[in-house]
Parts: structure tokens; sequence; C-alpha cells
């Protein structure tokens, strides 16, 4: 977009072009951060769901004053060129009324439908997610499900239900899985397109850096320190990057640390069995070939219901993760540093790499751990050190 908006924006502030852009991004607001970066000014759509089906972008596409398209796929490499070209030429109306009906305004009430059709199903899901009402998220889901019953092969809808569940699991209607639960039908729809460009970037942005094309937001802190040197306050994220959005791509998975002892060898810690935090470990992706990396993500959020919060004044979140036979972690070990405040309540998360061998048996391979943390009870209350123990697998098959 930067390279476009240079050539464009005298005749843009002009008035002489207008530009509208469209991205499928699941954070839009991620958008608007670049936007505010590069200076950038013009409408941005969102198209989460990618209803236009886009396999691949960029796409630049040309509209003259009639509303027709007159060039598609233009080059950033002869943008100016392409411009001038575009701009000098008056088109002329067209002789026959074939323009498309505009869409139908937006519905006051959308119900479910009382059909046995697959593709109503899909567009109540659709109808749902785009009105950004997230109180209705989970009748959103329930559609795509009952869509995939009925087409299990549709590959829009697997997409469209990762879509809707990740963005249920960045709410605070998270339920517990919907992260994995997004990661594996994003792999699923991929599974049955594997030509789709935008799929495939959905599951590496969350993936191993041996799957990386590029590191997806390591732009975040550089626009926000530009920003504050304007005087302007960054636009504010909803959701921020985790480490995997901010990994550089690896052709080698390498160890972080010294792998060291595992600080409770003998498990003489007391239990906390999800009682103060609840622990969710996705793996992305969750099935790989021999020879290929998944990426884990272990996250911890202190328990609304219990009031619970991370006591800072001692030592930060510690996880240990097992190896398992036949695979190779970047680390067994990881240890956070806590915040500056005494008590807090944010999300905490660690991720480690996995690459199981190429001649590893073809099978499901454990992948079990523990971790460590001092969390309170309430406000004013007694003050613990717990340790909670997580299992899951990555499956390794042809």
């Amino acid at each position: 977009m930067p390279g476009w908006h240079e050539v464009s924006k005298d005749r843009y502030e002009s008035g002489e072009l207008q530009v509208v852009g469209i991205i499928q991004e699941q954070h839009p607001d991620r958008c608007r951060l670049f936007m505010q970066w590069k200076q950038m000014d013009w409408p941005v759509l969102v198209d989460s769901l990618n209803l236009l089906q886009m396999s691949a972008v960029p796409v630049t596409v040309a509209i003259d004053e009639h509303g027709i398209v007159r060039e598609k796929r233009l080059r950033l490499s002869s943008a100016e060129e392409h411009l001038n070209d575009f701009m000098a030429v008056t088109f002329r109306a067209p002789e026959s009324d074939d323009a498309v009906e505009p869409p139908a305004e937006w519905p006051e009430a959308v119900e479910p439908p009382n059909s046995s059709d697959a593709q109503d199903w899909k567009d109540f899901g659709d109808l749902i997610v785009r009105s950004n009402d997230i109180d209705r998220i989970d009748e959103a889901i329930a559609s795509y499900r009952r869509a995939l019953e009925m087409e299990p092969q549709d590959g829009w809808v697997q997409f469209r239900l990762g879509v809707a569940l990740r963005k249920r699991y960045d709410s605070a209607r998270r339920q517990a899985g919907d992260f994995q639960a997004a990661v594996d039908h994003w792999q699923a729809a991929l599974d049955i397109d594997p030509n789709q460009y935008i799929w495939r970037r959905r599951i590496q942005q969350y993936g191993p850096r041996l799957d990386k094309p590029y590191p997806f937001y390591d732009w975040v802190a550089q626009s926000r320190e530009e920003i504050a040197a304007r005087g302007e306050t960054p636009w504010e994220l909803a959701v921020e990057p985790g480490r995997a959005e901010f990994a550089e791509p690896s052709e080698d998975i390498s160890q972080r640390g010294a792998a060291g002892e595992p600080p409770d060898p003998e498990g003489r810690i007391h239990r906390d069995d999800g009682e103060f935090i609840d622990l969710e470990m996705v793996v992305v992706p969750a099935l790989i070939r021999p020879g290929e990396a998944a990426r884990i993500h272990v996250n911890f959020q202190p328990r609304k219901e219990s009031k619970a919060h991370w006591n800072n004044e001692q030592d930060g979140l510690e996880v240990w993760l097992r190896e398992p036979e036949g695979c190779r972690l970047d680390g067994s070990h990881r240890q956070l540093t806590n915040p500056s405040e005494v008590v807090s309540l944010e999300e905490r998360k660690v991720e480690y790499e996995i690459q199981c061998e190429a001649e590893a048996a073809l099978e499901e391979r454990s992948l079990g751990g523990y971790a460590l943390y001092y969390v309170c009870e309430d406000v004013n209350g007694t003050c613990l050190y717990r340790r909670q123990d997580f299992a899951g697998s990555v499956a390794v098959r042809e």
C-alpha cells in the first residue's frame, strides 16, 4: 500500500482520484495502526471472511468514473506509468444499462434460516460476523457448523468458521478450545484447497519459524515509536500480536538458552487444577509431516470467577515442557519477567517450537509439561505458589 500511496497521493488529495482499500485481516485495527503510521488516510474496508474469494493479495484494480473495471492486477513496479495512462483517458459511458444492482440494505432483523440448504446457513453466519455483533457470535459459529454438516468439503465454510472461532477467542465470550479449533478449521480449509494463499498465511501467522514467509507484525513497535514522535497517540490494538507474529523466519529450530533442570522434578508443589488460572495449550498446526515443525502456544489467564490475580512481588511465571521422543524443542524452560505492578490481571503467553525428525515413527507425539506461578485470591486474599500440569499432542503423519 505505501508504494501506491506515494504514486497516487497528489491526485487523491486534489479529489481527482478516489482510493479505497480492502483487507482480509482477522484484526483490522492493526491495519488502522499501519495506516496511521504511513499517514495514509483513505478508507479501508474489512473482508476478514474473504467474501471476495481472493486467493492471493495484493491486487490493484482501476475503476473508471462509470464504475467499470478497466485494469486488474496493476503492478507496483510500473505504478506511475499505469496510473498516468489510466487518468489520461476519458472513458465513455456504457451504451446499455448493465450496471450491477447495489446490495440490499442491511436487514433490520437477522434471524436463523428455516432451511436445509447449506448456503442459507453459510449466508446467515456471514451476516452475523459482518454485523460485528459479538453477542451473537455463538449463532454464527453454530450456523457455520450446520452448513458443514451438509457440505463438509466446503473450504470456504471451514475457513469462515475458523474466523468466527478466533473472533470469539479474542472477545470476552471466549470458550476453551476456540483458538485450537480456529487453527484446525483453517487447516481443514487449506487441505481442501492448498492454493489458497490467504488461508495458508492465517496459519503461518501463528505457526513455526520454519514455515514463515516473513515476520508478520515486526513493524508494530517501530510504528508506535514514530507515531508518538510526531506528537500523535498510536491507535490502540484490541489484541496485541503474540511472539509468533513477531518471529523471523528460520531454517532451523535453535535452542533458547541452556536446557537446565526441571524446576519441580519431584512434583512437590501443590496443584492448581484451574481454580485460579485458566490454562490453554494450542498447537499450530496440530498435524505435521515428519521433518516439519509446529508452534506450541501456552496461554494463562487469571479466572474472573475466583477473582484471582498475579502476584508480581515474587518470581515470574515459569514453564517446563518435556521434549517428546523423536522430536526436538527449542528449549524446555521458559520464565517470564513480571510487570512493574504489584498485582495484575493480564493474560500471559509462552511459546515453543517443536520439530519431529524425518525418521520419527508416524504417530501422536505427547506434549506434557507444567507451569509454576504465584497467584492471589481476591483483593487482599491469600497469595499462593501453585503448579498446573498440562498435556496435549502433535500428530506426525505422511
